[in-house]
Formats: C-alpha cells, structure tokens, sequence
C-alpha cells in the first residue's frame, strides 16, 4: 500500500478479471458456459440462494434460479415485488433484432455502447450483453409483454440517444411497468410452487460473512422492527442504484444503497463510484421543498424538438408566440448528426449551458446552494411537438407518448399538445456499484451482484433502454450460468444464527439502531440528507472541479459529524418506523458521497457523465485521458484493527481494448 495521496486515499495492488475468458469473442460466452460446472437437479435442492431485491435483475433471476430447482428466499422493503423502481422505467429495451432492417446487428450494440460509455466499459461484458439482449425479447413475448406492434402485428422499434438505428422495443410509456410484471408473475409462479419465499417490507441492513464467504444477511421486518437473521449458500444483491445520494433524483423515494454499502463495509470493492447519469428529460424543479423529480421517457426525443430562445430577453413571452427564426434547436446545431438523439450526457450539458447563458425558460425558482445562499434561476428548456403533430396527426402522437403526456398535463397543470414541455436534467442513474468479475462475483465470494448495483456494463455513461436490458440479461441468462460454478461446491458447512461471525453482524445493525434511538439530536434526517444533496449536486454533479470536490468532502465531514451527534429518531424500533428507516439509510449515503468526491477528485479526467471542468476539448466537450485513466477505480473499504476508519484503498482494472479501437467520442 503506498503513502496517503492528497490526503485523502492510498493505492493498493492492481486488480484483474480473472475469469475473463480469451479468444474470439463471438465465442467467449459460449465457451465460458461450457466451461462452468454444473448442479444436477437433486442437489439444486439442496442448495439455498438469497436475493435482495425484486427490481428486474432480481424478479428476474429469483424466478430463473427458482425454476432450476435452487431454494430462494427473496426480499424487498416494497409491500409487493411489483412496487420495486424499475416500474418507473419508460421508453423501452434495446436488443439487437435488426427488425428495422437498418444496419444492427449484436457487434453495433456492443460498439455503440462501448462508444457510448466513453471507453470506459470492459469489452467482454458489453459484448455478453449485446449477445443475449435477443434472448430477452424473446422471453417477454413468450410471458405476455404487451410490446407495440406494427400494422402488420411484427413488433415495432423506435431509436433512443446515442444511436443511429431503431432497436428498442416498447410498451406506449409503461416498459418497464410492464417488464417487471413479467418477472413479477414468472416470481410468484416459483412462490406458489415453493421454490421461492417472499419476504415483503423487510430491509437488509448487513451481510454476514464467514469464512472469508457471503453466507446470509441480517434483515428488519419493517412492520414489526424485528431483526432477523437468514442464512443461505450464497448471496445476491440486486438492490438497484444510489441516485439517492443526490436527494432530488428522479429515482422512487425509498431507493437507497444500504444492501450495497454493507456488502462494501464487509470487503466487496466499490467500483467507479462517481459515475453518475444525469437525465436530459425531466421536469423541472418547481420549488425548494421538493422530494422527488420526475421523468419524462427519453423516447419524447424521438419526435420532440428541444430548443431554447436565441434571445434571453425572449424567455419570458409564450413561446407559441416566438417565431420559428428567433428559435435556437441547439442540438440540432451542435450536433446535426443525431441531433436531438444524443447520448444523455451530452444532451444534459448543453442544456445546462443554455440557461447558464441565461436563455433557461420556465418560471424563475430559488435555488438553494449547499452554503444556503439562494438565488433565482430559470432551469429549463423546451420539448416541442408541433411539428410531429403537424406531421403525424394528434392521434399518432398520442398512441405513442398518450400516457407520458397525460402525466406532464397532470403534474404541471400545462397541455403539452398545445405548449412546449418544458424540461430539465436530473440524476437518474449510477454506472458505479460494486466491482464484479466475469461472473458477476463480488470480491466477496458468493456474494454476486446483478442489474444496477454492479458497475459493469456501462462505462461512464449508461445509453437509453440499456438498464433493462441489463437487468434481464443478468437475471435470465447470465447470474443462472455463473452461480453455479460457485454452488457446484456447495452445500456450504452449515452455520447457526450462534455463529461468532453472524451474532457480530446482528450486534452491529442493533448497535446501530439503538444509536439513532438514543441520539436525541436537534436535526431531522431529512434536513441533513437534503444538505448532503445540495452539496452533491452543486460539486459532484453535474460539473466537477478540483476546488469543487476538496470542499464537498470537508462539507460532507462536517455533516457526517453533525449527522452521528445531533441527529434525532422518534419513536421506537418496535413498530413501523420509518424515520429510522431513513436514519440508516443516510448514514451510508454520507459515506458513499464523501467516497463519490474522492473518485472523482482522482479521476482528472472527463469521460461520459463525470465532466471535470479542467478537462474538455475546445469546443466543451469531455476530454478523456487514455494513458492516464483507461481503467475501473475499484475503492476497497479499510478499517483499523480497533474498526475505526482508514482512508479507502484504490484498486485499478486496466481497461483492454481488442475489438474497439479507443477514439474521442464524436456525435457531429
């Protein structure tokens, strides 16, 4: 381990995907499946799986791992599988069809998002997930997945940023609602036939780890405050993104990184964690009081027109009324290739430049910085779809995007069919999440990681309709194929709830608990968790500087402190309680941003959506540092041996580049 840089962290021992596999890579997959060991049917069994999460990823493989006979228990703090976030998904999925007859094929789903994550994906990774995406089609037809069809009954495609091809199939603006009952009812036909327990409303709050392996987790029934203690052969985590950290995101209210977070505490790697995505296409902020934004589909921009006055002193008029001349289609300008159809940071950046020129619409709000100072900003631009209704007739449009724009009309109290939407970007997505090898194993072994709680499909930044995909592949076709290398070894030496290891983890979630009761502070979590946003958005957001990032972490140590002396609980823990609920919650997310600034602090670069202001192209665009920073920063969490803090350690991955020749990202 070398000496403390910048005071802030050290750099440990290079790490390497060691179940990677060589040769031609059309082939790898296949070959790596091969080469896998198996389970016959009588010991599956024999053999017990815990899943957190009941999003996509983990519906998914909880039903797929229960169909193969394995035992699964399944948890979600949701009261129904079907409450999980990626119900909120809406534009669609990409899989590699060609049904468009426009050029696709798997190899431009792999190169378009490797491109699209900035060169900063793992080839085989990407490249797996391109191969299976028909799979997943496939197996949503076959369940019912009311996907759009064409007049003639074949499925229908539409285009997403960051593309030049039609590949992502959709349902209206319910995708992922629709999706998620999919897996949901392939999961309770597993439950009904016991191969599945459901544990609803029940909260992971650590991983208990013995013998070097994940073996359980320590869980809160959320009615009843219980801990409770389940113990299996293997763990996987599919607990979704940490948007979260931002306060304000467009993510459901209860998501949160805590599942991830202990797994890191207990030694799994926290891998690229400052990648997050920032979506071009939500509504505005309205107010200072706001606890959630929401999402408008990306697939708007299929039709829709985004533009801003040329003239700020147009900003106020309607914009019915400013002529098609005085109009400035600054993506359209900017990057007449794909036009509206950039990738999502792209277009995020351009329109945070637009009203940072002072051409923003839509009502002025205050805007709270993380110091407190207020000041009234327009954050805006507009999504017009006039022409499209000109072109295509209302109701064309409306069979498309009907849903989406009833919900815009209902949340704003404006008619999108007769004004321009008005849009904003917001957090969406993390590409970070815990570092994974080839078989989606953690540095933790058996404890494996799917969907958006892993790191390793996407770069630096995630294209449109690839979350879904991601989820389903991992959860139908690939964790299916990998865990089971890992439980051919298995059954595992049975532990007890009276294990040193597992009573330790329970003592510390009952340490922790009993601390937030007892803390009697001045401070509601909410208070402190909406000032760790402000610090978050305003220096790890969307624009990151060096002086930016080293005050966030001061200001971020100072609120962790505050958080852990004068926070205050009320209630009890034997009860519904979800102050307490979210007390747990923002103590991991404290730490998580502090770590967040620190990765980006190191990463001197820009690339997809961490834009380091110190480093961008003429013309404003991100600048990547190839020889520097082609590799995945895999954070190890580090203790004393009295368990008190150690700056975290950084773990390299470099980044080989076979098929994919490495070049600035050009949209133009």
């Amino acid at each position: 381990m070398t000496d403390l840089i910048d005071g802030l962290y050290r750099t440990g021992e290079p790490i390497a995907d060691t179940k990677a596999p060589d040769g031609p890579i059309e082939t790898r997959w296949q070959r790596h499946q091969f080469s896998n060991k198996l389970v016959n049917p009588a010991n599956r069994r024999k053999l017990s799986v815990i899943i957190v999460g009941t999003g996509l990823a983990g519906a998914s493989a909880g039903a797929t791992l229960g169909e193969a006979g394995y035992h699964v228990k399944s948890f979600c703090y949701q009261d129904s599988p079907r409450r999980a976030h990626s119900i909120a998904a809406q534009g669609g999925i990409n899989a590699a069809k060609n049904y468009k007859g426009d050029g696709d094929s798997v190899y431009r789903l792999f190169y378009d998002t490797v491109k699209g994550g900035d060169y900063r994906a793992r080839e085989n990774n990407v490249y797996r997930l391109a191969e299976v995406s028909p799979n997943i089609i496939d197996q949503c037809v076959a369940q019912g997945v009311p996907f759009a069809r064409e007049y003639g009954g074949l499925l229908d495609n539409r285009s997403f940023g960051g593309v030049q091809v039609s590949r992502t199939f959709y349902a209206r603006g319910q995708t992922g609602q629709q999706l998620l009952i999919g897996a949901y009812q392939a999961l309770e036909r597993q439950i009904a036939k016991g191969t599945v327990e459901m544990y609803n409303r029940h909260e992971m709050l650590e991983l208990v780890v013995v013998d070097g392996k994940a073996r359980g987790i320590i869980a809160r029934d959320m009615v009843t405050g219980e801990i409770e203690t389940h113990l299996a052969d293997a763990v996987v985590l599919a607990s979704g993104g940490y948007g979260n950290v931002f306060y304000l995101s467009t993510n459901a209210m209860g998501s949160n990184v805590t599942a991830a977070w202990r797994a890191h505490r207990k030694g799994a790697h926290m891998a690229n964690p400052c990648y997050t995505q920032i979506h071009p296409t939500c509504i505005p902020q309205h107010g200072t009081k706001q606890s959630k934004l929401t999402l408008m589909s990306e697939s708007l921009r299929n039709d829709g027109r985004i533009w801003v006055p040329k003239d700020a002193a147009d900003c106020d008029k309607d914009p019915r009324d400013i002529p098609e001349e005085d109009r400035d289609y600054y993506l359209e300008r900017i990057y007449p290739s794909f036009g509206n159809l950039v990738p999502r940071d792209i277009a995020s950046r351009q329109a945070k430049n637009m009203c940072d020129e002072g051409r923003g619409v839509g009502p002025s709000v205050t805007e709270v910085g993380p110091d407190g100072e207020e000041r009234e900003v327009r954050r805006g631009v507009y999504l017009d779809f006039a022409e499209a209704i000109s072109r295509l007739g209302r109701d064309a449009v409306e069979s498309k995007y009907g849903n989406l724009f009833d919900m815009y009309a209902r949340i704003t109290g404006e008619d999108p069919y007769e004004t321009p939407m008005r849009i904003y970007p917001a957090v969406h997505y993390v590409m970070g999440g815990l570092w994974v090898d080839y078989d989606l194993e953690s540095t933790i072994p058996g404890l494996f990681v799917t969907g958006e709680a892993n790191f390793s499909d996407h770069g630096a930044n995630r294209l449109g309709a690839s979350a879904l995909m991601q989820g389903l592949a991992d959860g139908y076709f690939v964790l299916p194929n990998t865990i089971r290398n890992y439980l051919a070894d298995g059954p595992y030496q049975p532990i007890t709830e009276d294990s040193p290891e597992v009573a330790e983890a329970r003592a510390d979630v009952e340490r922790r608990i009993q601390h937030f009761l007892t803390c009697d502070g001045e401070r509601t979590v909410d208070s402190i968790h909406r000032e760790l946003g402000a610090i978050m958005w305003e220096y790890c957001g969307m624009e990151r500087t060096e002086e930016g990032l080293k005050k966030a972490i001061g200001l971020i140590r100072d609120l962790k402190h505050q958080f852990w002396t004068n926070v205050k609980v009320l209630g009890t823990n034997e009860q519904l309680n979800q102050s307490l609920e979210k007390a747990g919650r923002v103590a991991d997310f404290l730490e998580l941003g502090e770590l967040m600034c620190i990765d980006a602090l190191h990463r001197r670069e820009s690339c997809g959506g961490h834009f380091r202001a110190e480093s961008q192209t003429e013309d404003g665009e991100a600048l990547r540092h190839d020889d520097e920073y082609a590799y995945v920063a895999a954070w190890e969490y580090a203790t004393r041996g009295d368990d008190t803090d150690l700056e975290p350690v950084l773990h390299k991955e470099d980044l080989v580049y076979e098929f994919i020749e490495m070049k600035q990202r050009s949209y133009k």
